[in-house]
């Protein structure tokens, strides 16, 4: 039968957007990210920064990568100050706005959707396959480190942080106080498995 659906639920430095881009790949499905925080932004008459801040806390790696473009400083000056730096008021009344978009595009299958909550905003809907990349907190940190140019110990923080982020987010979009395994049909763990043989997991549900 198949799953016109797969949503793709994933930690910071966990591989889960290289693993949905190979998903969507092979299945000849749209990948959708940001087409979900441009659509909503579209609908309410607000800037994507707007809709982005409402669905997550400032992360601490954002908050590094931010000061890096503004500030030509020493990696050291940089993650002092994003540390540092205070953290914005949350836009409110968007989720609503922001579910209503998952919800639409998952109806119009052939998707792959990576975060905003996809698989918990669409548990009761039938063809989804709900999946949660997973990773152990070091091996995220190490690849957070590579990938942003960071310490190792800066590259822990950002995990916390973004570990955080996560669970406050579906907190308040879908009052989901813990997120466990049983909410997902499928969880990766790639801390030993590159992108490609996570995707192969997949593919052999989803197809």
């Amino acid at each position: 039968m198949g799953h016109p659906v797969v949503t793709i639920a994933r930690e910071l430095g966990a591989l889960g957007e290289e693993v949905g881009r190979i998903v969507a790949g092979e299945l000849g499905y749209r990948y959708a990210d940001d087409e979900i925080i441009a659509e909503a932004s579209a609908r309410a008459g607000v800037s994507k920064e707007a809709i982005e801040r409402a669905e997550h806390r400032p992360s601490l790696i954002g908050r590094i990568l931010e000061s890096m473009a503004g500030l030509p400083v020493e990696p050291s000056v940089y993650y002092a100050q994003a540390l540092a730096a205070p953290r914005p008021a949350l836009p409110t009344g968007y989720d609503e706005l922001i579910r209503d978009v998952v919800i639409e595009t998952a109806t119009a299958g052939r998707v792959v959707i990576v975060a905003h909550g996809a698989g918990i905003c669409l548990a009761n809907m039938n063809g989804v396959l709900r999946v949660l990349i997973s990773a152990t907190p070091e091996v995220r940190a190490e690849r957070v480190a590579t990938s942003a140019g960071v310490t190792l110990e800066q590259a822990r923080k950002a995990v916390q942080s973004s570990d955080a982020d996560r669970q406050d987010f579906l907190r308040r979009f879908y009052d989901l106080r813990h997120e466990e395994p049983w909410h997902y049909d499928l969880v990766i763990n790639t801390t030993r498995l590159t992108p490609e043989r996570a995707a192969a997991l997949i593919l052999s549900q989803a197809r």
